[in-house]
C-alpha cells in the first residue's frame, strides 16, 4: 500500500475516507439496481466495493505517512465504515437478490463484530481485530459475491439467480448468511478475547 499511498499523499485523509464512503455508496446503489441489468451493474458493483476498500486502507497509510494522523481522523474513518458497511449490506438486503430478514440479520453480524473490536479499545485492552470475519474479509466477499452471481445468471439463466442447495438462495444471500452466522461468532470471539485481558 506504500506507493499507493505515497501517490495520494497529496491529498488530505479525512478526504480519502469520505471518498471511500462515497464510493461504497455508489457499489451499494449499484447493487440495488443490478437486478434489472445484472450483466452491466453487477461487474461495476464489484469494482465499486473493490475501490471503496482500497480507499479505505489507505487512507490511513496517508495519514501516518504525511504527518496528519489524529484522533479525529481515526474517528472518522471507524464511522465512515461503518456507515459504508450498512449502505452496501443493506443495499442487499433490501434489493431482489436477497432476503431482506437475512440481510438485516448480516448487518448485526457485522455490527457486532466492529463494536467489539472498538470496545475492546474502549476498555483500555487495545484494538481488536482477531476473529473469523474482519472488515478486509467483507470486502473481498462483497467484490467477489457480484462476480459470482452473474455467473450463476448465465450458466443457469434463471432470473433469480438463486441455485438449488436444498434451498433456493442467490449467491449474495449466501454471503449475507456467511455475515450472520459467522459475523456473530467473530463478535463472540472477540468479547471473550476482550474478558481475558480485563482484569476488573
Amino acid at each position: 500500500m506504500l506507493p499507493a499511498a505515497r501517490l495520494l499523499s497529496r491529498f488530505n485523509p479525512n478526504t480519502i475516507s469520505w471518498a471511500s464512503f462515497g464510493v461504497a455508496c455508489i457499489a451499494g446503489l449499484l447493487i440495488f439496481l443490478s437486478p434489472g441489468n445484472w450483466p452491466f451493474l453487477l461487474p461495476l458493483s464489484a469494482v465499486a466495493v473493490l475501490l471503496s476498500g482500497f480507499l479505505d486502507a489507505v487512507d490511513g497509510k496517508v495519514a501516518r505517512l504525511t504527518g496528519r494522523a489524529s484522533r479525529r481522523g481515526d474517528l472518522l474513518d471507524h464511522i465512515l465504515d461503518r456507515y459504508s458497511d450498512v449502505v452496501m449490506i443493506g443495499a442487499v438486503a433490501v434489493s431482489s437478490w436477497c432476503n431482506p430478514y437475512l440481510g438485516m440479520l448480516a448487518i448485526i453480524g457485522v455490527l457486532l463484530t466492529s463494536y467489539m473490536g472498538t470496545q475492546s479499545q474502549a476498555v483500555g485492552a487495545g484494538r481488536l481485530y482477531a476473529g473469523l470475519l474482519g472488515r478486509a474479509d467483507r470486502v473481498v466477499l462483497l467484490t467477489v459475491a457480484p462476480l459470482i452471481q452473474a455467473l450463476f445468471m448465465v450458466i443457469f439463466a434463471d432470473s433469480s439467480g438463486r441455485i438449488f442447495l436444498g434451498v433456493y438462495l442467490s449467491v449474495f444471500e449466501i454471503v449475507m448468511l456467511w455475515f450472520a452466522v459467522v459475523g456473530n461468532i467473530t463478535a463472540v470471539q472477540r468479547a471473550i478475547e476482550i474478558w481475558k485481558k480485563v482484569r476488573n
